[in-house]
């Protein structure tokens, strides 16, 4: 008798959780997006129809695949209907506000840059990443800032912040003087043997990682670059499973690509340990009484804290954490860098512009913390590089509780979608020439920083490294410039595409020429 009332508990209770699992995933892939749905089509909100299960997902793709099937002709900055090609199709029907369907998940995509900016500043602690988003990114940079949400993301933040302000900020200008002194002996080697043809993509790359591997983590880029090869490696399978329905459940089969992905994040996490590893043993054993004053070193203090509130760090959040920075910290100033030097190697009347304000200014010599804020027309062009080329094409939102966004309601569990680089590029606020390149729109403060110019976000969820990139940016820029001419080479094949950033699909090729010979 007891051993039947125990079975029969038992099955009770297998019963119950059956019962709430088929509940919660009907709710979450059914009943809450059409709920979501009906709201907004009441506010007149709609889009294209989608297909049972996969949404819009074959549509987007099928549209991108069409548009970056063929290079473009010329150098044409004109890229809004190559990359997002889905946006600029069903904006012409549907307007500044419409609904695309990602597999069961509602997006609205918000290109009404009031409406934007009152999200970015007003819900910044209700809104932040999807959990398809956080699912997406799992193996590749985890639960870190850049996926953090709520109360979790605000703590995180104020570990984090520290590392990219004031005196720490300035302390890192050496290690970037540094670095790119030897990479200027590379390029002037590469010269001299007869190379002046050179893809600076991957010098900005190697340089940017050699940079945040210094300044970050107190290691080099020769220690840092496996993981950078593999954290490369990750970012392109996520790449890919962004473009694909997630089923329920689908993480857990044991297919090829969840093997690999899951062997490269094992990979990375090994490494990731071993540094962790080193400082743990050099103060354990007594060689060092902290952890270290850069990021990781702040990270591994702050885990030995006893927390009250509920949160605390712990190994993996500290390598998800390193993933992130070792992620944002080098790939996206890589690009800004690249796209950079390929618009002034395609603009020489602006080449010799920066380059004359930054001999003027510097004389000759590496810039000086007090100098960079006097490179005003190297600021100008750097800011329409982020314009035209920002490095996220778009910036996602979703609201954790029922908000009021001017005139609409926003039901918990929308996702809204800005189209950062639709809006860099519209012609309704930057005028006829937006898809120019014209740095000196950026000599006044006629456009609005967090409304229509997005490169970092805006609100208190910025980027919280953009004063270290931008720093970054100009030391880097002011010193190659002051070393080189360049043009842009003959064989550079014009051809932006997406993978999580926007890239250089060739990367770019520009032929180089000392300035002293």
């Amino acid at each position: 008798m007891v051993l039947q009332a125990v079975l029969a508990a038992v099955l009770v209770i297998c019963v119950t959780m059956l019962i709430k699992v088929t509940y919660e995933t009907v709710s979450c892939y059914w009943l809450t997006p059409r709920r979501i749905k009906k709201v907004m089509e009441k506010q007149g909100v709609r889009g294209p129809k989608p297909r049972f299960l996969v949404g819009n997902i074959l549509d987007m793709a099928s549209l991108v695949a069409k548009s970056t099937s063929q290079d473009m002709e010329s150098i044409n900055h004109d890229i809004v209907g190559r990359l997002l090609p889905h946006y600029l199709a069903w904006s012409k029907i549907y307007g500044k506000r419409f609904i695309m369907w990602n597999g069961t998940e509602p997006r609205m995509c918000l290109s009404e840059t009031d409406l934007i900016k009152e999200l970015l500043s007003k819900y910044s602690t209700i809104s932040g990443k999807s959990w398809q988003q956080q699912q997406g990114s799992k193996h590749f940079i985890g639960r870190g800032l850049l996926m953090a949400n709520g109360d979790d993301w605000c703590r995180q933040r104020h570990i984090v912040a520290p590392a990219f302000m004031g005196d720490k900020l300035k302390s890192y200008a050496g290690y970037m003087v540094e670095c790119t002194k030897e990479m200027l002996q590379t390029l002037q080697k590469e010269v001299d043997l007869g190379q002046n043809e050179v893809k600076i993509d991957e010098y900005m790359s190697r340089l940017t990682a050699d940079i945040i591997s210094r300044t970050e983590f107190d290691s080099n880029y020769e220690k840092g670059k496996q993981i950078f090869r593999l954290l490369t490696l990750l970012q392109q399978l996520c790449a890919q499973a962004s473009r694909h329905l997630c089923l329920p459940g689908s993480r857990f089969f044991p297919s090829k690509y969840n093997r690999e992905i899951k062997s490269l994040k094992m990979e990375v996490e090994t490494l990731l340990m071993e540094i962790i590893q080193s400082r743990k043993d050099c103060v354990e054993i007594g060689r060092s009484n902290s952890y270290g004053n850069d990021l990781l070193g702040l990270l591994l203090n702050e885990m030995q804290k006893k927390k009250g509130n509920g949160f605390s760090l712990n190994l993996q959040l500290i390598m998800d954490e390193c993933k992130t920075f070792f992620f944002a910290g080098h790939e996206t100033t890589a690009l800004l860098l690249t796209w950079t030097v390929m618009l002034l190697a395609s603009n020489p009347s602006w080449q010799d512009k920066v380059r004359a304000q930054v001999k003027e200014v510097c004389g000759g010599c590496p810039p000086s913390m007090d100098q960079l804020s006097k490179l005003t027309v190297l600021n100008m062009v750097i800011n329409e590089s982020l314009r035209l080329y920002p490095p996220a094409s778009v910036l996602p939102r979703m609201a954790f509780e029922d908000i009021k966004l001017g005139d609409l309601h926003i039901p918990k569990g929308l996702s809204i979608w800005i189209p950062v680089l639709a809006i860099h590029h519209s012609e309704e606020i930057w005028g006829e020439d937006a898809n120019e390149f014209k740095p000196d729109r950026f000599a006044s403060k006629s456009f609005a920083p967090g409304r229509h110019f997005l490169p970092f976000a805006a609100g208190p969820r910025n980027c919280v490294g953009q004063s270290f990139a931008l720093m970054e940016a100009k030391i880097i820029l002011a010193m190659l410039i002051s070393k080189f001419s360049f043009t842009i080479s003959e064989n550079y094949r014009h051809a932006p595409v997406i993978v999580l950033t926007i890239k250089p699909k060739y990367g770019v090729q520009i032929r180089l020429k000392p300035l002293d010979s």
